[in-house]
């Protein structure tokens, strides 16, 4: 049965920190799933996290400090000296470890690894160090289980047990040679169907997709995603296997993007949770408030050159929003595809190919609502002239809202920017500015004025 964390159990959780009754308490999270004893320190206060962590046993509170929200395991980190640190990070795998330790300050990463039982490990922690977060060499992790193509079936059964005690979960058998060149993979079925004596190069299976230790974190996602891998290997740039990066870290990038994408969409400029403080959420949404502030007194100047326009025909004025708001949904559906497309690694053909297919889309799109519009001015009996202007400004305005949505992603995903940019607050302001001028320069042309 999934865990619950009901207020009588947060109420009994404290109680019993506060009278030292750490029989009932460990009784409680014995069985209780590390995840979710991670979402109870989350909810309760630091101290009393602090206090769970040196309650329970380490090889149970490593994994709890892995499951942990960022500035969660920060605060619970400068609670417990090197040595406690160390103690932890002995339990936990390469990846985890590496991620936990390159969050502490450059003194304090030096003290724990010197205090690391297994030299092995810290070794291999040290190597993961020395890659960029964002690459498959800061994902991987060193736990896995290999053979050399040279071996027997029964050494290689031999050196898997040896060699799966440090493991926790075999994903897949790695064969390599004699100078550890990543050859392809060995299935179990072929282990155990073929004879003892059978050597490895006849059975093993060439065809195995790998990634470079310099591959961006979201390219190995997408190929990952596109080859329905749950594990990948990592080679280095001689070829020779180096780790492997499992489905549950790929996860964690694929929400991040998520993330950071919606949160770039909604128009934030920085990665911002509901429970930061006053001036961090302000630095996350106050430059895009004043983009769009800007955008709005570039509107309100251009309104301003056409002030005889409103005068003679006031109604124009009461469909300004109904342009302007047409143009940011269109432009923003547009960019939205596109960007998603892009993620996904499904645009094809030419930017003029797709340019062109916005065009006619649109202007489908465009026809059906200006038709509509011209309706609603037959109905309420408004001027011909004054129908037609809005019809035709709301066709012009829905194709170059289409246009503009869908080449600045293309152009910011050529230039290396993020082109989820596109999606929220820029992409509505340009054609905001775009459509009121169109707008109001097609009423000049056919409005007397």
């Amino acid at each position: 049965m999934q865990f619950k964390l009901t207020p009588q159990i947060a109420k009994n959780i404290k109680k019993w920190i506060a009278n030292g009754e750490n029989l009932q308490l460990t009784q409680l999270l014995e069985d209780v799933h590390f995840a979710d004893i991670a979402e109870i320190l989350e909810e309760i206060s630091f101290s009393d996290a602090i206090y769970i962590i040196k309650l329970l046993d380490s090889e149970k509170t490593a994994d709890i400090l892995a499951e942990l929200d960022d500035d969660t395991r920060e605060k619970v980190l400068n609670g417990l000296s090197s040595k406690e640190i160390a103690e932890e990070i002995d339990e936990l795998d390469t990846d985890d470890a590496a991620d936990i330790i390159s969050e502490l300050p450059d003194q304090q990463k030096e003290e724990v690894i010197a205090q690391l039982e297994d030299v092995e490990h810290a070794k291999d922690i040290v190597e993961l160090l020395r890659h960029d977060e964002d690459t498959a060499g800061g994902l991987m992790g060193k736990e896995l289980v290999k053979v050399n193509e040279n071996w027997t079936n029964i050494t290689c059964v031999k050196e898997m047990r040896r060699q799966a005690a440090n493991v926790d979960k075999v994903h897949t058998i790695y064969v390599v040679d004699d100078n550890d060149i990543l050859k392809g993979r060995l299935s179990l079925k072929s282990l155990l169907t073929t004879p003892a004596t059978t050597p490895v190069k006849e059975i093993y299976n060439h065809q195995i997709t790998s990634v470079s230790v310099t591959e961006n974190d979201e390219e190995v996602a997408r190929i990952m995603q596109k080859y329905d891998l749950f594990v990948i290997p990592v080679i280095d740039e001689m070829g020779r296997l180096t780790g492997q990066i499992t489905i549950d870290d790929i996860v964690d990038i694929i929400k991040d993007e998520a993330e950071k994408d919606y949160q770039m969409a909604a128009g934030l400029v920085e990665d911002v949770e509901a429970d930061d403080t006053i001036f961090e959420l302000v630095k996350g949404r106050l430059p895009w408030l004043v983009l769009g502030l800007f955008g709005g007194l570039a509107a309100a100047s251009i309104m301003s050159g056409f002030d005889e326009a409103l005068k003679k025909f006031p109604i124009l004025f009461m469909f300004t929003p109904l342009i302007a708001a047409m143009a940011g949904n269109v432009g923003v559906q547009s960019s939205a595809i596109i960007v998603q497309g892009l993620a996904n690694d499904n645009i094809k053909g030419s930017t003029w190919d797709r340019l062109l297919k916005e065009v006619g889309l649109s202007l489908v799109n465009g026809t059906i609502l200006s038709l509509l519009v011209m309706a609603y001015g037959t109905i309420f009996n408004m001027e011909f002239l004054t129908s037609i202007t809005i019809a035709i400004s709301l066709l012009i305005v829905i194709i170059i809202a289409a246009l503009i949505g869908t080449f600045v992603p293309l152009i910011l995903h050529k230039r290396g920017i993020d082109p989820a940019l596109a999606t929220g607050p820029f992409i509505t302001t340009i054609n905001d500015i775009f459509g009121i001028f169109i707008y109001f320069y097609i009423a000049k042309l056919i409005l007397p004025f």
